[in-house]
Order: structure tokens, then sequence, then C-alpha cells
């Protein structure tokens, strides 16, 4: 990274600033280090580039342009002239640095923004966002004339971890950089433990791992996107509702057994206007959630429940909705708002002895891919961000306090599955079902 920022400083025109932004002011002070070093030990480049350490600064001695230092904590210097590049984009907690940095440098005629990562445990994250177009660019350029992306990973579906092709085909410079010797004691010690074995996938053959408390691990959650083997019209269903907060997300998950024997689910999620601008500034994307139709904003400071009872009574004119499952504690005026409409709702009591069940469901469907939840971008964060709980006696819980974020639609799912699962007429509504679609 250190000889990309001293040739954009001196050889990319047309000569302006460059940026190199970290997480963080001390790992943004180890590149600083490290560029400066670069400079100070070639002859050349020091007549060229003047390194400022109390400033942070490397300077270009005959154009004045420099190189600067750019930490998470960065926030509102605009109208940047130059280009950007970026240490471990998968460390960056939140999109709103880089979103910043690439608008900012936009006036700046032939600019780039760069980066060079391994892969992360964040697939919330801009590096994930990042490795996915990769991933589209790589098999069609023509997706994205602007963006260019390579990978060099191993494929943690198909690829055996202990073959030496493999170590190269994620490390082009092995051999060169490092001896294939070393690469394979490092292996070995992986194998004697898990954690160690996480570790050297991710820093050694570029496979996302994800954090240990996480309770959907890998690309399972993602594999079970796939289309509806039926459509959901007409279909009973059964409704989990979580009322998260008044001041938030609220999600409903529409839960439809298939003839399987699994599910699909549909989510709707709702969220007061007034709170939309806070949590775009934290990095969340309610406000492209909402352009594309995944999430509905109800008017003013407090959810709206007149609101979310009307859509559920929407959606119940082209399904058969046969209960709605909530938590007792926080149904409140929705639950009084469809009774009267002559709904059924049903309580859901949020202890590991109830949800239990409809939690080890959840997970053995997402472990066999007999979840279809249609790839919902609201209902993966959510997904992605749920930790669990665990009883002394092994009965798991969703577990908002640990989870790193919200978890409205999957708190919502197993309240819908709670229902689904134990519903009497289950079986031979789904009879029914099928007789009337043949």
């Amino acid at each position: 990274m250190s000889q990309l920022a001293a040739y954009m400083a001196v050889a990319h025109f047309p000569i302006a600033d460059v940026f190199l932004a970290a997480n963080d002011r001390e790992q943004a002070r180890t590149m600083f280090r490290m560029a400066a070093a670069t400079i100070e030990a070639s002859p050349h480049l020091s007549k060229l580039l003047e390194v400022v350490d109390y400033k942070s600064v490397i300077r270009n001695r005959q154009h004045g342009n420099e190189i600067r230092c750019l930490s998470s904590e960065w926030r509102k210097q605009e109208g940047l002239n130059g280009s950007v590049i970026l240490d471990e984009i998968h460390s960056f907690r939140s999109p709103a640095l880089v979103d910043a940095l690439v608008y900012a440098i936009r006036g700046t005629p032939n600019s780039v923004v760069m980066s060079i990562s391994t892969a992360g445990d964040d697939r919330n994250g801009i590096g994930w966002q990042w490795w996915k177009d990769s991933e589209l660019v790589m098999k069609n350029p023509a997706a994205n004339p602007s963006f260019y992306g390579l990978i060099y990973a191993a494929d943690p579906e198909t690829d055996d971890f202990a073959d030496p092709a493999v170590w190269r085909k994620a490390n082009p410079s092995i051999g060169t950089a490092f001896p294939e010797e070393e690469f394979a004691a490092d292996y070995q010690d992986a194998t004697t433990d898990p954690r160690k074995m996480s570790k050297f996938l991710r820093y050694s053959l570029n496979v996302w791992q994800q954090a240990d408390a996480r309770w959907f691990h890998g690309d399972a959650w993602e594999r079970c996107g796939r289309e509806y083997p039926r459509p959901l019209a007409g279909r009973p269903c059964w409704v989990g509702v979580d009322l998260a907060s008044n001041l938030d997300m609220t999600s409903a998950a529409f839960v439809f057994r298939d003839e399987d024997g699994g599910y699909s689910v549909e989510w709707r999620y709702w969220v007061p206007s007034e709170t939309v601008a806070d949590r775009v500034r934290e990095g969340i994307p309610y406000d492209a959630w909402i352009r594309e139709g995944w999430v509905t904003v109800t008017d003013g400071h407090r959810l709206d429940h007149e609101a979310v009872a009307r859509d559920l009574l929407a959606y119940g004119e082209t399904h058969e909705i046969r209960a709605v499952g909530v938590d007792p504690w926080q149904a409140g005026a929705l639950e009084t708002l469809l009774q009267r409409e002559g709904v059924e709702v049903k309580s859901v009591a949020q202890r590991t002895a109830y949800l239990n069940a409809p939690c080890k469901l959840l997970e053995a469907l997402v472990v066999e891919g007999r979840l279809r939840h249609g790839a919902n971008p609201v209902a993966a964060w959510n997904a992605n961000n749920v930790c669990v709980y665990t009883d002394p006696t092994g009965m798991i819980k969703p577990d908002k306090a640990k989870s790193s974020e919200k978890i409205d639609g999957i708190a919502a799912l197993v309240n819908a599955l709670a229902l689904a699962s134990t519903d009497e007429g289950e079986s031979a509504s789904l009879e029914d079902w099928k007789i009337h679609a043949l």
C-alpha cells in the first residue's frame, strides 16, 4: 500500500492529494509510518517527497500535494482533491467513511478509490459489499465498468483446504513472499483447534468467517434465498410480529408450510419516519431499503400501530392468515386492533421453554436449506446480527442484548414458527392446499 501511495503522489495525473484511510487512528498512523519508511529508504523518492513526521504528512516537494491519513473518526471534511487508499476494508464498521470519501473526491479527474484486504467476519460491512461487487465484475465486467475487483481465495464449498494447490490459488506469492513449508506448518497447527482453523481460513486462505457468537454461520442463510416453490397468494400462513421498540423497527414474518416439510417466509418492516435519518447516519441503509420497498415508513417519532394493523389486514385479503403470534408484554394496541377485525392473536412467551422448539426448527431449516426466504436484505441483516442465549439445560432463544444490531425479522420468524409448527389443523390444511393446487 505504501508503494501505491508514493506512486499516486508523484506519477498519477493529475497530481493531487492521496488519502490513506483506516478504521482507527492507530492503524492510520501505522499506514503513515510504513509509507514514510518506504520513501526514506529510497534516494529517488526522498528527492521527490518530504516526510513531515510531526504532522503525519508526506508532501510532494515540487507540486505541494500531500499524502495524508484519515481514520473512521474523520467526518466533516468535504471537497477533497485526490485519490483514496483504504487499508483492510473488511475492518470498517460502517460504510459511512468510505461513502463520504467516494463522494468527496468526485470532483477530481481520474481519481481512484482502492483497497487491498483479507476476508473478514462482518457480512454487514462495506468489505462484504465490495467482495460481492468483485465477484460480480469478475463474472461480467460490463455489469459495473467503473469497478474493478480481483479475489484470490479458496472456495469454502469445493476446495480441499489441505491441498497445496488450493494454498497457491489463494496466495499467488507463495514461494516468493514466504516459503510453502511455512504455510504447511501453519495449516498443520490449525488442524488442532477449530478457532485456529477459523483464523487460518480467514487470514491464509481468504475465506470469510463469522464471529463465534453469531447464530448463523457461513453462507447457510444466503443459500436459503431461493424462489418460493409455489405462489404464496391464497395459501394459509402464520404470522409472527416483533414490536422491538416504538421508536425503531418493527417486523412481521409470514410463514407458509411447503410440501417437503420446509417453510417459505415473507417479511414486512415498518419504521417511524423521524428515526430514519439517525439510523442512516449510523451506517444502516434504511433509506435504500425504503426506496426499494423493503421497509414501510410510518409518520412521526413513534411507531403507528394502526398502520401496521392495516398492512397486516391487507395481507390477509390475499392470504389466509391462521393466527398472529406476539409477545404478550408488547402487543398492546396492535393486538386490540387485530382482534377487533376478527384476527386471532396468540401470545408467544419470550422464554427459552417456549422458544427453544421453534429456534431448533429454524436452525434445522437453515442448515438443510428448507427455509425459502426470497433474499430479503433486511432479514439478511437481521440474520447476520443475531446471537442466541443458551440456558443451563441447553435450550436457546434469540438474544437481543448480545446481538450486534437489530434482529426484529428473526424474532418475528421464530414467533411465526412457534404457531405454524404446532397448529393442529396444519397437516390437513396442507393436504387440502396440495389437492386444490393439483
